[in-house]
Parts: structure tokens; sequence; C-alpha cells
């Protein structure tokens, strides 16, 4: 289990490197937006690769940043049901979601995105749109974000199984929506008396 957990610690770390190293996508792509936008008014005159440019950068963001999320427990649960259940049975759930859902889908998206990406390359396909932008790079980007979000998968799978077997913390504990109010209030009575 040790090389396992060292794995998995590999791919936190790439991911998490990922992860806050996109976040600047979202920059540029409001820079990019204004830009246009200046352009257009200005100018009169504006092309469609800007346009695609800001919808390259935005898809880069939320792609790449997938698998961080997951990383940080941070992505969307309904959790109105799962926040009474005990935590046992938390790791339980999650664990089955990984590997009955999520595994499942990731793996067929990068088997399918490999056949497709690669001929958009080799054709060198090019957007509809007038003056717009090859295509390849965003498909390419595509089957990125779901080949990190496959490594995570098996890192959250790797550390559920640990979690449950007593050899390491929860890294992230699951908190009901009230219990994360209480700490984020409590932090912030800290920070205003200090």
């Amino acid at each position: 289990m040790k090389g396992l957990l060292a794995l998995s610690r590999g791919i936190d770390r790439l991911n998490e490197t990922i992860g806050k190293l996109v976040s600047w996508l979202i920059l540029l792509a409001i820079l990019v937006s204004a830009g246009n936008a200046v352009i257009r008014k200005v100018f009169d005159t504006s092309s469609n690769a800007w346009l695609e440019l800001q919808w390259y950068l935005f898809g880069a963001a939320f792609m790449l940043a997938a698998a961080y999320t997951l990383k940080q427990n941070e992505h969307i649960r309904i959790d109105i049901v799962y926040g009474l259940f005990p935590r046992r049975l938390r790791h339980w759930i999650d664990l089955f979601g990984h590997v009955f859902f999520l595994m499942p889908f990731v793996t067929l998206m990068v088997i399918y995105f490999v056949p497709y990406v690669s001929l958009s390359f080799r054709s060198g396909e090019m957007s509809t749109n007038a003056g717009g932008l090859i295509v390849w790079p965003a498909k390419a980007i595509l089957l990125a974000g779901f080949f990190l979000l496959f490594l995570q998968g098996i890192s959250e799978i790797i550390k559920k199984i640990a979690i449950m077997r007593g050899l390491m913390e929860d890294p992230n504990p699951f908190l009901a929506a009230h219990e994360q109010a209480e700490l984020e209030a409590k932090a912030l009575a800290d920070e205003v008396r200090s």
C-alpha cells in the first residue's frame, strides 16, 4: 500500500500544480474579452479568433482544473442526505461512486477522445467561423482534462481505501453546510479580534 500511496501523492501534486497554474487562464480570458470589447467598440472591428480564444481559455481552465477540484473535494455533491450518514458509510459511498461512475465515465471519454483529437490534428481542422482558430488544441484540452481526471480518480480510490483501512487521515473530511458556515464564522471572528 505504501507504493500506491506514493503514486497517489504524485498524482495529487501533479493536479495541484496544474490546477493552480490554469487558474491564471481565467484572468487571461478576461483580458482577451476586455481587449476584444474595447477594440470592437473603439475601432469598429473584431475577429472571430478573439472570441474563440476566450472560449478556449475558459474551457481549458474548466477542464484542466476538474481533477484539482476533485482532489480538493470541491466537486458538486448533493449533501442533504450524504451528510446524515455515518462517516464510514460516506467513505463507502465515495468509493462506490469513484469505482462505478467516475472511472467508467472518464475511461470512456479518454478512449473516445484519442481518435477524435487525432483525426482533428491530422486533418488540420479549422473553425467553421470566418477567421476562426484551429480546433484540435481545444479538443486536445478536453482529452487532457479527462486524462487528468482519470488519474485523480485513481488517486482518490487509493486514498479512500487507505482511509477506510486506517492507514491515513482523511485529507478533506466532509463538512455539512452549517458546519462549514460555523467554521468560517469562527475564523472571521478570530480575525476580527486579532
